[in-house]
């Protein structure tokens, strides 16, 4: 009786992974993942002021043991409940990065203060003369040349943290994008400190040519979007409100480069399922070597994509708690866990366990 029940058992427990495989779209979204630096940009102005960091990261459900390794990502909710801890611990939504803080409830009153716009470029003018009249040590300057609409940071001469004008940028392009209700494509990006060892945040948050150790910190899009209605309300803003600031991290970032357009279109098949390279290159019509070249161009290869979706696909997986990590495994293409354990290991430079402790006995995220 037990021989003839083995094989039920298996084929039961390949019904149950094929089930999964098939709602794993809809178990999580492709938000993505954000660097360990990050978290440390975002943690140097609590740890500048003798805080303890420690509730903050607990109420992030980021494991300090990430903290220790380079290479580790956190999800982007992660990230966006940590900057909630720390506007709370700082009284300051802007991480203490300015010398003046951008006390708590100030982003609330931005957004008030812009929502009965009739254009963007009204409440971007708004948007810039109210963070003007919050923080000291950095302004935004609008101005239209052409065709161009420029958006030039000063910074009273001294050059801040990348994460300063990184932060800044993100608010402002972000509620832009949210009252127009549709992503701004930047054209052009200049940061004045010189590139990071790992860059791929910005890149994926903002465009993927950015120039760094540039004379001024600027970004340029197409004037036209300034003509468009703000056609958000004061009701979706209490939405707008209660997600942010995952909102402006996740739903406005840059998905015009080729990875991005290659990775929505794997995100959309089991990883067993993959493709060559030469098949998504036909279709996306173009030839083998140009995709190539385009990936390169990016920094990055087809087999490095597909690790960092993998990758990002388990790390936001072991953030639901009721997900175990042999699923998680079969989720992400691997038929033995072992081998997920040394493929995860090798990407973020920490075990699974890391990310499962941070997230145990927590609601899991829609």
């Amino acid at each position: 009786m037990l021989k003839a029940e083995l094989p039920k058992r298996f084929e039961d427990q390949h019904q149950v992974i094929k089930q999964l495989r098939r709602g794993i779209s809809v178990l999580i979204q492709d938000k993505g993942t954000t660097s360990i630096g990050l978290v440390h940009e975002a943690l140097e102005g609590a740890l500048r002021r003798q805080l303890d960091t420690s509730i903050a990261l607990q109420q992030a459900r980021i494991d300090p043991e990430l903290l220790t390794s380079p290479q580790a990502r956190v999800s982007a909710a992660a990230f966006s409940r940590l900057w909630v801890a720390l506007s709370d611990l700082l009284d300051d939504e802007f991480f203490g990065i300015d010398s003046h803080p951008m006390r708590r409830g100030s982003f609330r009153l931005m957004c008030q203060s812009s929502i009965d716009c009739e254009s963007l470029e009204q409440a971007l003018r708004r948007i810039l003369k109210f963070l003007r009249l919050v923080l000291d040590d950095i302004h935004g300057e609008l101005r239209l040349e052409d065709d161009s609409a420029v958006i030039v940071i000063h910074d009273k001469g001294i050059e801040r943290r990348l994460f300063s004008y990184g932060t800044w940028l993100i608010l402002v392009h972000g509620l832009l994008c949210w009252l127009g209700n549709r992503r701004i494509p930047i054209k052009e990006l200049c940061f004045r400190p010189n590139r990071p060892l790992d860059d791929s945040d910005y890149r994926m948050r903002f465009c993927e040519e950015i120039q760094f150790g540039a004379p001024v910190t600027m970004i340029r899009f197409d004037r036209i979007f300034l003509n468009l209605k703000v056609v958000q309300n004061k009701a979706s803003l209490s939405t707008f409100l209660k997600e942010s600031p995952a909102s402006l991290l996740v739903k406005y970032r840059n998905e015009d480069s080729i990875s991005a357009q290659i990775r929505m279109r794997l995100r959309c098949l089991n990883p067993e399922e993959w493709p060559e390279l030469d098949k998504v290159a036909k279709v996306l019509g173009m030839s083998y070597s140009t995709l190539q070249r385009r990936l390169q161009a990016e920094g990055v290869s087809y087999q490095r994509l597909k690790d960092n979706l993998r990758r990002d696909m388990a790390i936001n997986l072991l953030c639901q708690p009721n997900m175990t990590v042999t699923e998680v495994a079969a989720l992400t293409g691997f038929q033995e866990s072992s081998a997920f354990h040394r493929a995860f290991k090798k990407w973020t430079g920490v075990s699974p366990g890391a990310y499962r402790r941070s997230n145990a006995d927590e609601p899991g995220e829609s």
